[in-house]
């Protein structure tokens, strides 16, 4: 893939090699107190998957695992939107997606600050592999180095990343410059390593093959699906990028190590949503959007640390490198920094997340709004009105269709086909109980007073961030304001595809 400017990349970033980078960098380190970034992501990877968060399958992760054990672990740490462009928007600008503008698989012309560019201007050397139109919001930026899919092996390959990792820091090292570097997996992102889908998708058997490849008699099936055949024999697919998309965080982080410079890296992993599987990705549910956050900062960060008070956010992300930086944080960000939690010290105001979904893929709107805290999740659904049925990436695989074909003769399995379907418009778990949200209570008199105490709270949340939803919350009893809610939202969606299509088509006719 092309690179900002290609001279730039072959003699070391630029300015750095003319002898000027050194005295940037050191004057960014003295402000900030760390001289790197380092941010690695898997993609679609379960919270639960990672072994240190308690996977009941064995190995899965053993290179996270390490790093969790020197840095920092947070329980709490959530993704603001459980779907892949989206949710990168956030980490890039620090905004809900309702206040980028990033809700769906588009980027943004606009002044909006973004993290690269930040970065960039401040004279550091960025880099990216993997996801790179996902995960860069605008697309006149470029990058100092960028790979995307098809130049690292389907972005399933730890070897190809390990080289252009070392190659990246190597080049910052010599041109004394800092960086900001972003890897992305592409595991465990659909097709599933061994599925049928990898095979028709990647025909010509580009992908590596994991460390280690799962068996369906050696995994556990996540609570939240239930137990069939199929769905066995997917999740072990899964698991098998699971532990693939691990061997990619051990090539980039051993990269690091060889390039010596992990020692002044802050380094953060964690995972863009949950599993491409009902009930989990482009949802609102716990296991959409908790992710397994691990932060090392050598020096700054004591190892071992689990963090079980602290709620964390996606739109945490900028605001906290950029103070660990010492980077200006530029004004409009929904986030506030956690480096005082890194520092080992209490931060008030994190004991809830707030978190939402917008469209799919297939720019179908279905807006949901989540409200969690240790215990409770209160979730609204506005598009759901027994009608509108619900489709996403997750029931392309083997166990949508498993679920489908066991609902013909059991009930429970049809109560959980319709729920993922249809939806109610609002939901209400304990998940101190209930962590896979099988039981709605929002009927339930037990709970009334937390419901309506979440019920208060996302009031106040939607009006502050001027969420377009609330006035649909305020009339959620009311099916027709529902109806026009969804009206305005469909065709919100309708002209930002024409929009699209208008702007590709003027410079398709441009080329020529």
């Amino acid at each position: 893939m092309n690179t900002r400017r290609d001279f730039l990349r072959d003699v070391g970033f630029g300015i750095g090699a003319l002898g000027l980078g050194s005295g940037l960098a050191s004057a960014g380190k003295a402000a900030g107190g760390v001289r790197n970034i380092l941010l690695i992501t898997a993609d679609d990877m379960n919270c639960d998957s990672v072994g240190v968060y308690g996977c009941d399958v064995d190995g899965t992760t053993p290179n996270i695992d390490r790093l969790a054990s020197e840095g920092v672990r947070f329980t709490n740490a959530h993704v603001t939107i459980a779907v892949c462009q989206p949710c990168r928007g956030v980490l890039a600008t620090g905004r809900y997606p309702h206040r980028s503008g990033i809700v769906g698989f588009d980027h943004i012309d606009s002044d909006i600050p973004t993290v690269m560019e930040i970065f960039q201007d401040a004279g550091f050397a960025t880099g990216i592999l993997g996801k790179v139109g996902h995960s860069t919001p605008k697309t006149s930026f470029e990058w100092d180095m960028a790979y995307d899919m098809a130049d690292l092996g389907q972005g399933r390959d730890p070897d190809i990343y390990y080289k252009y990792a070392k190659r990246f820091f190597n080049k910052a090292s010599k041109s004394g410059k800092r960086f900001y570097f972003m890897a992305n997996s592409h595991d465990p992102h659909r097709p599933f390593y061994g599925s049928d889908q990898e095979s028709q998708k990647f025909k010509d058997g580009t992908c590596a093959v994991p460390s280690r490849v799962y068996k369906p008699d050696e995994i556990e099936i996540p609570g939240f699906l239930p137990e069939l055949p199929e769905v066995r024999t997917e999740i072990a697919e899964y698991y098998s990028s699971v532990r693939r998309s691990d061997d990619t965080v051990g090539a980039i982080l051993k990269a690091l190590e060889d390039s010596g410079q992990a020692e002044n890296t802050l380094v953060m992993f964690l995972s863009d949503h949950g599993m491409a599987l009902p009930f989990a990705k482009t949802n609102c549910y716990l296991h959409s959007t908790r992710t397994p956050w691990i932060v090392r900062w050598p020096g700054k960060v004591r190892p071992g640390r689990v963090d079980s008070r602290h709620f964390i956010s996606g739109i945490d992300f900028l605001p906290t490198v950029l103070e660990a930086t010492g980077e200006k944080k530029p004004a409009g960000m929904d986030g506030v920094s956690f480096l005082p939690i890194l520092e080992g010290r209490r931060q008030g105001g994190r004991d809830k997340v707030f978190t939402q979904f917008h469209e799919t893929s297939g720019r179908k709107r279905f807006p949901m709004r989540c409200i969690q805290n240790e215990r409770f999740g209160y979730l609204f659904n506005p598009w759901s009105d027994g009608e509108r049925v619900f489709k996403n990436e997750s029931q392309s695989g083997r166990t949508f269709k498993a679920m489908q074909a066991g609902a013909e003769t059991d009930k429970a399995i049809a109560e959980r086909v319709d729920l993922f379907t249809h939806r109610v418009v609002e939901e209400f778990y304990d998940f101190e109980k209930d962590p896979d949200a099988l039981h709605n209570l929002i009927d339930n008199p037990e709970y009334k007073d937390a419901i309506d105490r979440m019920r208060g709270e996302m009031a106040v949340w939607m009006k502050e961030v001027a969420d377009p939803a609330l006035v649909a919350f305020r009339n959620r009893d009311k099916p027709g304001a529902l109806k026009q809610f969804m009206d305005r939202q469909d065709a919100e969606s309708q002209a930002i595809r024409a929009a699209k299509m208008k702007a590709n088509q003027e410079a398709k006719r441009n080329r020529k």
